[in-house]
């Protein structure tokens, strides 16, 4: 009978639940003992190190950081500011150039479609890119120099998007709106946007996240502090208390010895990732399905 199981099936559900529940907490306890560490006192994690549950909890370390939490909440804004923009216009860019590679009638299009993959194993390199963005795109201090690197997309999302477009939006729908008198816009913003759904929340989660997490535009070509995204300036705190830390005993009229340099980088972790992770569960079905249905068949 369908309803009843095996005792073998019963042991292969048991041990399946056993196994993903370590792996569940293999990637739970590192976020936990970040966590833990930034509450942790500071002399107390340089002679006992970081646990799981501190011998003595202290919030030293987010003292330190809402000290400075002006310069900080404006961080914060350019970075939701640019990851809301960033996030729409490469999603966008790759629908668009992906649902272009589709179309197998367009003359040159297999050229455009080498060309994208072969930035996948080739591309100009750091110093070319810098040339191309400061020099002629002249995005030096402007938000555009924190939006257009990751506005001129991955080879990889789009290559994912193409394949989800050709493997499970009909050709027959496609057809059918084309006989209607549909143009190719129109095909695009009614047929293939509300049929990707799961690729766009895939996508859009993928270079959210990269916006978010990205310091190295910020090096590359911001210098004004007012521009700072978050993820640089909490480098560039990171950095200042380690200077100050490592140089304690040279520098004179400076009360260094209460600055918390171990706990405040944990703390300044979590700052940095408490958003995402409060903001992934609601897209992980999404992203699962997505990523799922846009893998490379065949």
């Amino acid at each position: 009978m369908n309803g009843i199981r095996s005792g073998e099936e019963k042991m292969y559900e048991f041990f399946s639940h056993i196994i993903m529940i370590i792996l569940s907490l293999l990637a739970f306890l590192p976020f936990w003992l970040l966590i833990a560490a930034s509450f942790t006192e500071e002399h107390t994690a340089v002679r006992e190190g970081y646990k799981f549950f501190p011998s003595q909890f202290s919030t030293a370390a987010y003292g330190y950081i809402f000290q400075q939490w002006a310069q900080i909440g404006r961080a914060y804004g350019v970075t939701l500011l640019v990851t809301a923009l960033g996030t729409v216009g490469s999603v966008l860019v790759i629908m668009m150039a992906s649902y272009a590679l589709t179309q197998k009638d367009v003359p040159g299009i297999r050229l455009v479609s080498f060309l994208i993959i072969f930035t996948m194993l080739f591309n100009g390199g750091i110093v070319p890119t810098y040339l191309v963005f400061n020099n002629l795109l002249h995005v030096k201090n402007t938000l555009f120099g924190l939006l257009l690197p990751g506005l001129f997309c991955s080879a990889f999302n789009i290559v994912l998007v193409r394949s989800y477009i050709s493997s499970n939006i009909p050709s027959a729908l496609i057809e059918a709106a084309e006989i209607d008198g549909a143009g190719q816009f129109r095909i695009f913003s009614q047929v293939i946007m509300p049929l990707s759904k799961p690729i766009i929340a895939t996508i859009g989660l993928l270079n959210g996240v990269a916006y978010w997490n990205d310091w190295t535009n910020g090096l590359y070509y911001i210098n004004d502090a007012k521009l700072y995204s978050i993820q640089q300036l909490l480098n560039e705190i990171n950095n200042n208390i380690q200077y100050l830390s490592s140089n304690a005993n040279s520098i004179s009229g400076i009360y260094t010895s209460n600055i918390p340099s171990n706990t405040v980088r944990m703390a300044i972790a979590v700052v940095a990732i408490l958003p995402i992770l409060c903001l992934y569960p609601f897209f992980q079905k999404y992203f699962s399905k997505g990523i799922t249905l846009g893998a490379v068949k065949g």
